[in-house]
């Protein structure tokens, strides 16, 4: 297999002219160039606002580094690792860095500290099987750092503190109360946690650790409050993002012990995203918001807002993107990025005044036309208003060839930005269509609830129903439409292929459900709490059987006459091998057209270079001959 797929790759590396008629005029872009990894990645911001840490690779392995941005010559390499990758990390004070090794999902625990001046790494606590979710602020209070950890049982997080020391966690409380979430007030104490039982969340809180939690809101998934950190001069009052009472999430700032609540900022348009809080400060200082179209940002701090606005007129153009920063605003690490143009990271020095860059996202695509992505809209089949991004290729035609790329999730969306799979596809002289259809997060709770219970209904009408108006505006070939995604797309895809075989010609599906009533068993352990969520949204298999069973590509693949293109990773946890291999092998019982390609070390989501390189050599062929 590793052969294969290395004179695969070496293949794609000749640049090569389509024969595809009207396109022999596009420069096909080898494979590879699309999916660039960038060298460094992860960049944060020492508490002091003196060094930026990111991971790079050396010896084929992810490791620390550090760029010392006042003494350059002191930037070094941190760990050495040579046959494990670092996967995380993060400051704990302005001197020691904790990070977590690992060669799989499926490793122990591996937690270190490191000081970055000796050099010397230690374990935190020592590796365990079990898992452990860090608590906000990622740094140390005191010589301790938060987090929970399901050692007692593997369902359910107790409260701990970790010492730098490496003496080993220390029980702050156990979980009786089923807490998903904790906060800590700004001294370090938890003070307000979350309860849920995935229908129903209950907002807790305390005047002291030690002392009983009281509950002061009950809320639902559905109409929510979510914190997102203390605000600087109060124990009780939290910053937060609040539907309650209204469609789209504001930035709310609430007391808990009062049950005062201000609004700081609304937007009609959508919701807000979960960013922008800095908790050095206990403040908020900007806001996001990702509408139909672009990303836009409001800062509310004054000192950044001018730190913000210069780095505006140099890169008017472009995307900005704050990344990470230090409570003095000493360096702001943000990133730039248009449609057309993967950008680069960057990050502004007060100290100098100057702007230097950290990475460039890919520069094997710098200063190479590509395809814009405009934002669509259209009206579903039941008066529904469906946002969405169609990219055309740089070849204009009468009619386009056109590949529905479906967004994972369902509770997620599309954004307009660059995305390296759309690009690969319009260069290869197809349309790509991204729809964000109901149950798609971002346009307010009304539009997330209006895809519950709609994975084989409205969800599939709205994509269907988009790829109609293509047709119908005279952009779309109508004998010429396939469907792709990953996850819930993948998924989209195998049901188009049962039950739409008119208007699309082909599907790809990557990781895409076969089979629901399994997918809800799949559900690891520590989300076992959120079943009854899931049944709201999904479905319950126990009692709905003849809904899971009408809407699982499983029990219809003799429906299916459409070419298929299918992947799926071995290490894929939502979704049962054996559903997958039954439902192949159906649909070749029935003389279907179908290829499979399983890649045993990867998850939901392929990572490898090799296989990705593979992946889409797949893809190409696949749509060459179909479409």
């Amino acid at each position: 297999m590793k052969v294969i797929v290395n004179l695969m790759f070496l293949c794609v590396v000749i640049i090569s002219f389509c024969n595809c008629g009207d396109r022999d005029k596009v420069k096909t872009i080898p494979i590879q160039d699309f999916f660039v990894k960038p060298e460094r990645t992860s960049f944060k911001v020492s508490p002091d606002g003196r060094r930026i840490a990111y991971i790079g690779v050396e010896d084929h392995c992810r490791n620390i580094f550090i760029l010392d941005t006042e003494i350059p010559d002191s930037s070094k390499q941190l760990t050495y690792e040579k046959h494990i990758n670092v996967q995380y990390f993060f400051w704990a004070t302005s001197d020691s860095i904790v990070y977590s090794n690992s060669h799989s999902n499926k490793d122990s625990l591996r937690l270190f500290i490191i000081d970055i001046h000796t050099e010397k790494s230690t374990y935190l606590i020592p590796p365990a099987q079990h898992e452990l979710r860090w608590v906000s602020p990622t740094h140390a209070i005191d010589g301790k750092i938060l987090a929970q950890l399901n050692v007692r049982d593997s369902t359910i997080f107790d409260l701990y503190r970790i010492p730098l020391n490496g003496k080993g966690p220390e029980l702050v409380e156990l979980n009786t109360q089923r807490m998903g979430t904790w906060v800590a007030s700004m001294d370090g104490q938890v003070r307000l946690a979350i309860s849920s039982d995935s229908i129903q969340d209950k907002i807790w809180y305390r005047d002291n650790e030690g002392e009983p939690f009281r509950n002061v809101l009950n809320t639902d998934f559905i109409s929510t409050i979510i914190p997102l950190g203390p605000a600087k001069g109060s124990n009780s009052s939290f910053y937060g993002l609040s539907n309650i009472g209204k469609d789209k999430s504001g930035l709310v700032l609430m007391d808990f012990k009062t049950g005062d609540q201000q609004v700081l900022v609304d937007n009609e348009k959508a919701d807000l995203n979960k960013e922008g809080y800095l908790f050095s400060k206990g403040e908020m200082i900007y806001t996001s918001v990702s509408t139909e179209d672009r990303k836009e940002i409001n800062v509310l701090n004054d000192k950044l807002k001018s730190i913000y606005q210069e780095i505006q007129r140099k890169y008017a153009d472009y995307n900005i993107d704050l990344i990470d920063v230090d409570e003095n605003f000493n360096l702001v690490v943000f990133k730039i990025y248009t449609d057309v143009d993967p950008g680069q990271v960057l990050y502004y020095s007060a100290k100098s005044g100057e702007i230097k860059e950290l990475v460039a996202i890919n520069p094997s695509l710098k200063n190479i036309e590509l395809s814009p992505m405009q934002a669509v809209s259209y009206f579903s089949r039941d008066g529904k208003l469906i946002n969405g991004f169609l990219t055309y290729p740089l070849i204009k035609k009468d009619k386009y060839p056109v590949v529905v790329l479906v967004h994972d999730g369902p509770n997620s969306r599309d954004n307009w930005g660059f995305n390296q799979e759309v690009q690969f596809l319009a260069n290869r002289g197809y349309a790509v269509f991204q729809v964000n259809y109901r149950g798609s997060t971002g346009f307010g709770k009304e539009f997330v609830k209006e895809g519950y219970k709609q994975w084989g209904g409205e969800i599939q009408n709205d994509i269907s129903d988009g790829v109609s108006w293509l047709i119908h505006q005279g952009i779309a070939d109508k004998d010429r439409v396939a469907i792709m995604g990953t996850g819930f797309g993948g998924y989209s895809a195998l049901y188009a292929a049962c039950f739409n075989p008119t208007l699309y010609k082909c599907a790809i599906s990557s990781s895409g459900y076969t089979n629901l009533f399994t997918y809800l068993k799949e559900i690891p352990p520590f989300y076992q709490q959120y079943l009854q969520m899931y049944y709201k949204i999904i479905g319950d298999p126990s009692k709905e059987s003849d809904l899971f069973k009408a809407i699982s590509p499983l029990f219809h693949a003799e429906k299916i006459k459409m070419p298929i293109l299918m992947f799926q990773g071995g290490r894929d946890r939502y979704n049962s091998i054996t559903d997958i291999n039954q439902f192949v092998q159906k649909v070749k019982n029935n003389g279907g057209n179908i290829k499979y390609t399983f890649f045993e070390e990867e998850g939901r989501r392929i990572r490898k270079e090799e296989n990705i390189i593979l992946y889409y050599q797949q893809v190409e062929d696949f749509l060459s001959r179909n479409l």
